[in-house]
């Protein structure tokens, strides 16, 4: 990427500062709490202030929708329709157009590597409670 002009940093700067991101410690509720700011366009209702601009969290909901759950994204986006970002260690976040947020943690994956409890569970959240935005 840095050969093709895709990236300008140092490229160990940049993997240290990806590997730390990858790390970061959270719970359910710290999932909720970054799902319902996205739910808000960015809008942090707790500090009662715009943290992400409506833009940025506008795409990041678009990139969520289209790969945030790797490639089973389409076929989560059918089922479950909920706006999503999947962690290897089984966390997921989900945002609901301007309601709530979900954290969900299911450590079990399936070969895509996503959690199957999760998934499962929003599936059920989401037909119940008629979530999908499609």
């Amino acid at each position: 990427m840095k050969q093709d002009g895709i990236i300008d940093e140092d490229v160990e700067d940049l993997l240290d500062l990806y590997t730390k991101q990858c790390a970061i410690e959270m719970d359910c509720l710290d999932l909720a709490r970054i799902g319902l700011v996205f739910a808000m366009n960015g809008f942090d209702p707790v500090r009662e202030k715009q943290i992400i601009p409506v833009e940025v969290a506008r795409l990041c909901k678009t990139f969520m929708v289209t790969c945030g759950m790797y490639n089973a994204s389409g076929e989560f986006a059918i089922r479950v329709g909920i706006p999503a970002k999947s962690g290897v260690s089984g966390g997921i976040m989900g945002a609901v157009r301007n309601r709530f947020g979900i954290g969900i943690f299911g450590p079990a994956l399936d070969e895509k590597g996503n959690s199957i409890g999760g998934i499962e569970f929003l599936e059920m959240l989401s037909k119940r409670y008629e979530l999908s935005i499609f």
